[in-house]
This record gives structure tokens, sequence and C-alpha cells, in this order.
């Protein structure tokens, strides 16, 4: 059975980071592209950021310069580091990744960004 599992969320003050993590189980890691994706109250899901199975990394714009993404594939986790957060980065990011037609999400974790 797939588990994605979201921690690291919590309230941060604006300007500050924040790393999240995503603990994956019941699947081969090494060779899943993962990806986070945010959802902001009111407005639909929307992709942040995505790495492949190689490394390779891809961003949402809004993301570029201010987040990285990253995996260990010692530990089947990936990370999405965020840095200079604002108010409108308050959302609940979600891990995702899709096995071969099959998409599996997290349950998500809440970034508050106070102001």
């Amino acid at each position: 059975q797939v588990h994605l599992v979201e921690s690291g969320g919590g309230l941060v003050q604006s300007g500050g980071a924040l790393r999240l993590s995503c603990a994956t189980s019941g699947i081969r890691f090494s060779l899943a592209h993962m990806n986070w994706y945010r959802q902001v109250p009111g407005k639909q899901r929307e992709f942040v950021a995505r790495i492949t199975s190689n490394g390779t990394t891809s961003y949402a714009g809004f993301a570029k310069g201010r987040s990285t993404i990253s995996r260990d594939n010692t530990r089947n986790t990936a990370q999405l580091q965020m840095n200079l957060l604002e108010t409108e980065h308050k959302a609940v990011y979600y891990c995702n990744t899709n096995l071969k037609g099959r998409v599996f999400w997290g349950r998500g974790t809440l970034v508050p960004v106070s102001s």
C-alpha cells in the first residue's frame, strides 16, 4: 500500500523559511518522480516543484528562486525548502507521485505565514 506523509508545516513569520518533508512507503522511491503542490484556501491545487528519479528539478514561476526541492533515496523522502515566505504563500502543501498512471497524494501539511 502506498503512503505519502508530509511533515514540517507550521507557523512561520513573513520572511522566514521552512523545510517540508514527504515520507513515502510502498513505492520504489528511487524510481519515482516526486512533486509538491499547494492549495491556497478557496483556490485550486497548483504545482510547486518536481524532482525526477534522476534528480532533475523544475519549479512553478512563483517558486523559482525561493524554493528548493530535493530527495533522499536512502530515506525514501522528498523535501521542499522554502525561503523568504510571505503571506501569499500560506497554503496546505501536498506531495504527490504518479506511478504508471495511478496518482497518489499525501494528506498535506499546513503552512500558515504571519505578517
